[in-house]
């Protein structure tokens, strides 16, 4: 396999600069570019070309690892690929070339710097195993937020929630799964939020919905009533001749949108007017003349 020589590809010196590599490749770029060149598969083949070469000479870090490849490049190859490099048996870049570089490049970079049983001797840190689990929380801790202390190998630790945390959502812990073999990456913690039902509250996304029972007299005349939240009792102004089944909305009285502070959804409150039972006889003859009265007014209406 040939050495890619990414300065000739781009047509600079190798003592050019970061700005004239930029500038060459941008002139290159526009000239082969797909757009400007359909169904020329030369062109195509050509635009990749730089890309690639951009790619890594457009990167500082990326060219100064490039140019220590270049000057043991014979060296490499006389080893069999691998077995020696910048004076290190077994060397390389001190970490996972494909990191550096990327992927989708040519077969150079997948042969020398993928991360397989070739490319420097080393093979890719595999990444730990992930771990899964869920976490109970209450409407009210979602509301407010929480925390829970976990066990997890010996270890523990403490997992908190944001304020409007919903049912069935992922909180990602990194770097808290299982060990990764050969010294790699470990793995990441995922628990999945599960949020009890609340005897009076239901929750649609950020809006809260709960039944208010509410007396016949002051559904007729109206009236200053109490109302439950998540964020305590507050007064509510009971318009006169409010039905059974209208419902009135809270604003801001919800729960807190996730992740944005100050901002909630809204309540709504249904009314279920409650009938007067075991009246006495002298309250049916009350209520006995206030019906006729009213349809008497109604009536001559």
């Amino acid at each position: 396999m040939d050495y890619r020589d990414y300065y000739k590809i781009l047509g600079v010196a190798k003592t050019a600069s970061q700005a004239e590599i930029k500038k060459q490749y941008r002139a290159l770029a526009k000239q082969y570019h797909p757009d400007k060149n359909k169904d020329n598969k030369e062109a195509e083949a050509r635009f990749k070309e730089i890309s690639e070469a951009y790619e890594v000479l457009g990167d500082e870090s990326k060219r100064k690892k490039y140019d220590q490849l270049g000057a043991n490049w014979k060296q490499y190859e006389q080893g069999g690929g691998g077995q020696y490099y910048g004076g290190q048996p077994g060397g390389g870049f001190g970490g996972d070339p494909s990191d550096v570089f990327g992927g989708g490049f040519s077969d150079f970079f997948e042969q020398f710097f993928g991360g397989g049983n070739g490319g420097f001797g080393r093979s890719r840190a595999q990444k730990g195993q992930n771990f899964e689990g869920e976490m109970l929380i209450t409407l009210q801790e979602a509301f407010s937020g929480t925390s829970r202390l976990i066990t997890l190998d010996n270890q523990q630790l403490r997992i908190t929630t944001k304020p409007g945390v919903a049912d069935g959502q992922v909180l990602k812990i990194k770097g808290k799964g299982g060990a990764a073999p050969g010294g790699g990456t470990p793995g990441d913690l995922f628990l999945r939020v599960k949020i009890e039902p609340h005897p009076g509250f239901e929750r649609k996304e950020n809006d809260l919905y709960t039944t208010l029972k509410l007396d016949i007299f002051t559904a007729i005349l109206g009236g200053d009533v109490h109302v439950n939240t998540l964020q305590g009792q507050i007064k509510v102004k009971i318009p006169a001749g409010t039905q059974n089944g209208k419902s009135l909305r809270l604003r801001g009285k919800g729960m807190p949108v996730y992740g944005k502070t100050g901002e909630f959804g809204d309540l709504y409150v249904a009314i279920e007017v409650s009938l007067p039972v075991n009246l006495t006889p002298d309250e049916k003859q009350q209520l006995e003349k206030l019906r006729t009265m009213v349809m008497a007014r109604s009536a001559s209406v």
